[in-house]
């Protein structure tokens, strides 16, 4: 009898964990609540200059863009060791504060654009060679996406969407 018991326990068991106890696929396209907690890293490389131009925005949910732009393997590399490198010191940063429902906008803009979305098919390039470069590493909403691949490889669509982001932060009307 007590053998039944523990037979039927582990089914229950089997059952429960298969049945709902979370869900299998997690739906990348959410709505984006205003949170303090909400960010958007994304770094850019242009290699069709010599030398390279790097940039790299971070976009907070509390509003603040900070805006990192030069040679040096810092602008894209907070850890960088090429410290005796020529081009180390060649960055340049600035902060900017943003409404935080501006900021909220961007992040809906990109997730509508599937920034979170790691199930894309279909959507990839078909070139061969990509002169410029650029990723993106998020976390929206306890969502988060940090895949270090070329989004003018994987999903061109979404690649523009980050350059325009890069764009409207880069050079603002001071």
């Amino acid at each position: 009898m007590r053998k039944k018991n523990l037979i039927a326990a582990a089914v229950a068991a089997a059952l429960a964990t298969v049945a709902g106890c979370g869900p299998f696929w997690v739906d990348p396209y959410i709505t984006v609540k205003e949170s303090s907690l909400n960010w958007v890293s994304i770094h850019y490389y242009n290699l069709n200059r010599t030398p390279i131009r790097r940039v790299g925005v971070d976009i907070y949910g509390s509003g603040l863009v900070e805006v990192r732009s030069g040679e040096s393997e810092l602008v894209s590399n907070d850890f960088a060791k090429g410290y005796k490198s020529e081009d180390w010191s060649k960055i340049k940063s600035h902060r900017i504060q943003i409404d935080p429902k501006d900021a909220n906008d961007i992040f809906q803009n990109l997730v509508n654009f599937g920034v979170l979305d790691r199930e894309k098919t279909g959507k990839a390039s078909k070139k061969k060679t990509f002169p410029r470069f650029i990723a993106v590493k998020a976390n929206i909403c306890s969502h988060t996406y940090s895949d270090n691949v070329n989004m003018f490889e994987e999903d061109p669509d979404l690649a523009e969407q980050l350059l325009d982001v890069i764009r409207e932060f880069e050079n603002p009307a001071r």
